[in-house]
């Protein structure tokens, strides 16, 4: 993964093994994980049910481009949580945001796409996109090759930005909007009291197809924020856990999108619409699904996770409250993260400009050297199943050093006895 060359330390970990909300490095090094794959291992790593469903699967064939039991049984649990009735799958969560925008632009007639400012869908061309101080919209710092400039394709607006929204749709020219219903990728931004049903309102109003990414924000409960709040998508993504780290994804659609698809699709083309692919719904990653969702992502997994989430959340808040920091934590159910400004950020761009690469870099190899993975690049944790209250309250207290290191209160020779050990890292 190219990114890796901006790893903290200058260099990534080598993993030797995991097990639960642990791994180990090929130097010997034990670290508590509260990355977990960026949300693609929050079912922990090497959950014995996924562990058992894969083997028994790979030995009775892997893929087959053919469905299996499993694959209806899934169907029928993502629709539980979910509530929309068809399901079809992906090996990502990029590929099934790929594969909806191009049944909404069929569906609609419309060709452009809206997203909001530093908005996450994985590598989908289309989201690329930012939104300048003078209002115009470019491609995103790091953009390599876009195909087109993404203002040709997209529209974007901030998020709890409504009259920004109502003026972007009101032109009847987006087919959907894609959205998280909490952003992720820049800090977690919460809704404003109101947002999701002023945006299902007028998206409805104007035409427009509603997609909700819940590909990270799975972490507020099985049913991510669609079933906690009640939301109605007319289509839904969702990846990266649900296969216990086996590449997977699903993309659902209510009855109403799923009627208007019948006969839109000629069935002697259906293998030419660049939707789906060779792998998709493979044997081996709906076998993991299932294992996933059944035993090891359930209701009473992501209560103990949740509550974990709130005791992290807890932790930090005492040592910044402590030490006066202007910084803050906000929590979307068991992910948890802690940004540098006084203030919760309502949109990307505000919470944009409180990026200190620096400062995030020291500390997260800080953590790193005493044992804690956090997620790169932001200071998000996550919790999975097997993470303890032990594991979180480690945390606490390396957060505390870390802080008092970069306050000058600790020198590093004073700092915990783990930094001796991990001092060639």
């Amino acid at each position: 993964m190219h990114w890796m060359v901006r790893s903290a330390g200058s260099f990534p970990l080598y993993v030797d093994s995991g097990k639960g909300a642990h791994f180990s490095s090929i130097d010997g090094h034990s670290y508590i994980d509260f990355c977990l794959g960026d949300t693609g291992a929050m079912a922990g790593h090497a959950p014995e049910a996924c562990v058992q469903a894969v083997a028994a699967r790979a030995a009775a064939g892997v893929t087959f481009m053919l469905p299996t039991a499993d694959a209806a049984w899934v169907g029928q649990e993502l629709a539980r949580r979910f509530g929309l009735p068809y399901w079809q799958f992906a090996l990502t969560a990029t590929d099934a945001n790929r594969f909806v925008i191009r049944l909404a632009r069929h569906l609609t007639g419309r060709q452009k796409l809206l997203v909001f400012n530093y908005c996450y869908h994985g590598s989908v061309d289309e989201t690329f996109i930012t939104l300048q101080p003078d209002g115009r919209a470019t491609p995103r710092a790091g953009n390599i090759g876009p195909p087109v400039h993404p203002a040709v394709t997209t529209k974007v607006v901030e998020f709890n930005d409504v009259a920004a929204l109502e003026a972007a749709l009101s032109e009847g020219d987006v087919a959907a909007v894609l959205a998280e219903p909490v952003m992720t990728n820049i800090g977690i931004i919460h809704p404003l009291p109101g947002f999701h049903d002023q945006l299902r309102e007028i998206t409805r109003r104007t035409g427009t197809l509603l997609i909700i990414d819940e590909t990270h924000t799975i972490t507020a409960g099985p049913g991510g924020c669609t079933q906690l709040e009640g939301l109605q998508p007319d289509m839904l993504v969702i990846g990266k856990p649900i296969a216990g780290g086996v590449p997977a994804a699903a993309y659902g659609f209510s009855a109403a999108v799923a009627q208007q698809l019948q006969g839109r699709i000629q069935d002697d083309e259906s293998d030419t619409g660049g939707i789906g692919g060779t792998l998709a719904g493979n044997a081996l990653s709906l076998a993991a699904m299932r294992a996933t969702l059944e035993h090891v992502l359930t209701h009473d997994a992501f209560r103990h996770m949740i509550a974990l989430g709130e005791r992290f959340e807890e932790g930090i808040s005492a040592v910044i409250h402590e030490h006066n920091l202007p910084w803050i934590v906000k929590r979307l159910g068991c992910r948890v993260e802690y940004w540098f400004r006084p203030t919760a950020p309502t949109n990307g761009a505000q919470a944009a400009a409180a990026i200190d690469a620096d400062l995030d870099r020291f500390m997260h190899l800080a953590a790193l050297n005493r044992g804690i993975l956090m997620t790169p690049f932001h200071n998000m944790a996550l919790m999975c199943p097997a993470t303890s209250a032990a594991d979180v309250d480690a945390h606490t207290r390396v957060f505390r050093e870390c802080v008092e290191l970069l306050l000058g209160l600790l020198e590093p020779g004073e700092a915990g006895s783990s930094v001796a050990a991990r001092s060639k890292l």
